[in-house]
């Protein structure tokens, strides 16, 4: 099993920017949850073997009804995650038994078959990977009183997606370093990077959309109507 890929995906967050009594991974695209069209990517792709989805404590029940509703038998559990992402994704960890993991974000079902693919290639010739797409805008570091410090070079910057993939094993261990030391990362490959593992950079598309405020979830529509891919 030492080519074994699982995948963690969070979906424990209660995000405000939607608008919306409801979550926005439970909100309703094309007639489906959100967060059905993003674990059935992970069920049809040959390389995944065993999911957790994370979710919040009230919402466990629904989502593995969802889970037996939609066949998603690759989910191997349902979760309850913690008051933070990354507290989620390490409880996540702790319930898979492959060799490498592919951490994924709930909302964002568009990623597609060989974005994964090509991001366990790489993380397997590499160490670990992300997928990102280059920065288009020009970026400005200021500071606390909005004055401009820097201009970086927009050729150096990318916007980092998901999936980011990893040795599990190694991820465990970063994680469980964060833990101690009470370090708090902005994303999964921040804290392998601090472990000292390497990161590559796998180019995704700009389609692969973190779906959160209300202007995403019309762009998510577009998307799948332009698609053809229009569930009932």
């Amino acid at each position: 099993m030492s080519n074994s890929v699982g995948a963690v995906i969070v979906a424990a967050g209660r995000g405000t920017r939607m608008g919306t009594v409801e979550s926005k991974q439970y909100l309703l695209l094309q007639g489906k949850p959100i967060i059905v069209h993003t674990l059935e990517v992970f069920q049809r792709h040959p390389l995944i073997s065993e999911i957790v989805l994370v979710t919040g404590k009230e919402d466990v029940d629904r989502c593995r009804e969802w889970v037996k509703t939609y066949r998603l038998n690759k989910v191997i559990s349902v979760v309850t995650g913690g008051s933070e992402r990354q507290h989620s994704v390490h409880v996540g960890l702790r319930h898979l038994k492959t060799t490498w993991v592919m951490v994924h974000d709930g909302v964002r079902p568009f990623v597609q078959i060989d974005e994964i693919t090509a991001c366990y290639e790489h993380a397997k010739e590499i160490g670990a990977s992300v997928l990102a797409v280059p920065v288009k805008d020009t970026i400005k570091q200021v500071d606390e009183a909005g004055k401009v410090l820097s201009t970086p070079d927009r050729r150096s910057l990318w916007a980092i997606q998901t999936p980011q993939t990893f040795r599990l094993s190694e991820l465990l261990v970063a994680y469980e370093s964060a833990e101690r030391d009470g370090f708090l990362g902005t994303d999964d490959s921040s804290l392998a990077e601090r472990s000292g593992i390497p990161v590559a950079v796998v180019e995704g598309s700009y389609a692969n959309i973190k779906i959160t405020t209300p202007e995403d979830l019309d762009f998510a529509e577009f998307t799948q109507r332009s698609r053809g891919e229009v569930q009932t």
